[in-house]
């Protein structure tokens, strides 16, 4: 005797777009957590597919994560699969009338999508398709420009690009619930932004970052290197109330010379306010403010909901802090750190090994329990290793995803959350336990970047030369 299951307990097929790749789980599952449901995707779950199965959510769960994400296209409520179309066939026949037959009423009307993944299909095979599925009890009009109904015929011919199937590895038949947020990614696009710089945040990660902050409406969320203020216009758009801090006065302001080709000074309303208000969200938008990330200006206490950054890295964008002329004469440092008798604070080197111990310090003491820090960790790609990723004994690891920057470099992005608040004995743990001290590696990532560069620069000439000593030959 078949067992029916209600409308409660259906499976549902998210269709992911097949970039940032790295990022699409812990998207997921962060925007599940957000309404208290875990990530359970049955067994066989490949994490690389275009496809995932999802079990124990709501058509309202699958709603609330499609109205977010930017890593998945579309979801649907699954209601058949198989490796052949025979199998999507006997699994379709199987599947409880109770559930379809909302959806195929007379006085509906319906149509029929093909989707393939690493396969374009001519128009005549798709309609080919459509007309095998005939045993399906179909009984609306067909509304190609409006219909009530939409459903989803699609097929997954793997990953490979060089090595595509003649028939798919495995289709799904199912009925479109919502499309992701990816339009977010153009709309947002840096290029028609009003305010940028030469380190703007990429629209796409900037929201990929919030929502692997959790950050909803109402949220204060802080960027403590905001530099042109990409990340707060992505925790905007969800609704949180945003400010940040920057030690760049220019860029705090938008004064100086011009980011952007054929422009060379900047506009007087070039400013990250006006970001905000280009995307309707300026009512959000509290402050933000020229300041030291070394020197903290916030009172003791928890104040932020969420911590969003991208600290520089020296590569772009120096890494400096504030000093004085004592610190200066005290320290091993360059003679360019100091600048002789003047009141202007001395500008010195803000190694990236303190600027993280920093950072996950003033997450610590200023992160509601719950709240999230989400950054980015550069990496020198040939000697990493998971004990490179800072830690603090009041945060909790969730995610480390790799975004590649090049052969031997990449950065990581990496998202902590508050477990508890910082106690006295946290501070002997961190002397004495050797897991949280900060490595001093990540100081030196500049050096490795560009030493990188110059040998591919020379492997480059030593290619061309050896060509042009065979050719002479």
């Amino acid at each position: 005797m078949a067992i029916h299951c209600s409308r409660t307990c259906l499976q549902y097929l998210i269709h992911l777009a097949h970039d940032n790749v790295d990022f699409r789980l812990p998207e997921i599952r962060s925007l599940l957590s957000l309404r208290g449901k875990p990530f359970d995707p049955g067994e066989n779950f490949k994490e690389k597919s275009p496809f995932w199965r999802l079990n124990g959510l709501s058509e309202e769960d699958v709603n609330s994560i499609m109205a977010r994400t930017v890593c998945a296209k579309s979801a649907f409520e699954l209601w058949g699969h198989g490796r052949t179309h025979i199998e999507l066939r006997t699994s379709l026949l199987k599947y409880p009338t109770e559930n379809m037959s909302p959806f195929l009423q007379k006085d509906s009307t319906y149509k029929i999508n093909v989707y393939t993944f690493n396969k374009t299909l001519e128009f005549e095979d798709r309609i080919k398709k459509i007309d095998a599925m005939e045993y399906l009890s179909f009984e609306g009009r067909v509304n190609l420009r409006n219909p009530k109904h939409i459903f989803c015929l699609l097929e997954d011919y793997g990953t490979d690009p060089n090595n595509i199937p003649d028939e798919p590895l495995y289709i799904y038949f199912g009925r479109w619930i919502a499309d992701g947020q990816r339009e977010l990614i153009r709309s947002h696009s840096v290029k028609n932004r009003h305010f940028i710089g030469n380190t703007s945040m990429d629209a796409g990660l900037s929201f990929i970052m919030a929502n692997h902050a959790r950050v909803k409406a109402y949220d204060l969320v802080y960027d403590p290197f905001v530099g042109t203020g990409s990340l707060l216009v992505a925790c905007s758009h969800f609704g949180a109330y945003v400010c940040g801090t920057d030690i760049d006065y220019n860029t705090i302001h938008g004064i100086g010379k011009a980011s952007r080709k054929n422009q060379k000074w900047r506009g007087p309303d070039e400013n990250i306010r006006a970001n905000l208000r280009q995307y309707g969200s300026e009512k959000l938008y509290v402050d933000v403010l020229v300041s030291d990330a070394s020197k903290p200006i916030w009172r003791d206490g928890v104040l932020f909901d969420a911590i969003i950054t991208d600290p520089p890295y020296g590569i772009r964008e120096s890494t400096r802090r504030t000093g004085s002329q004592k610190d200066s004469v005290n320290s091993v440092k360059s003679s360019e750190d100091y600048v002789g008798d003047s009141h202007v604070p001395v500008s010195m080197a803000y190694h990236l090994s303190d600027i993280f111990t920093d950072l996950l310090n003033f997450s610590a003491h200023h992160l509601v329990i719950g709240g999230r820090l989400v950054y980015w960790l550069p990496i020198y790609r040939p000697e990493y290793c998971e004990e490179m990723v800072p830690l603090n004994a009041c945060l909790r690891l969730v995610s480390n995803c790799e975004q590649t920057l090049s052969s031997h470099t990449s950065r990581r992005l990496i998202t902590m959350e508050k477990i508890k608040e910082p106690e006295e004995t946290d501070a002997l743990a961190h002397l004495s336990d050797p897991h949280f001290s900060p490595y001093q590696g990540h100081n030196a990532f500049r050096e490795k970047y560009f030493s990188g560069i110059s040998k591919r620069t020379l492997t480059g000439k030593e290619e061309t030369n050896k060509m042009a000593t065979n050719g002479g030959e």
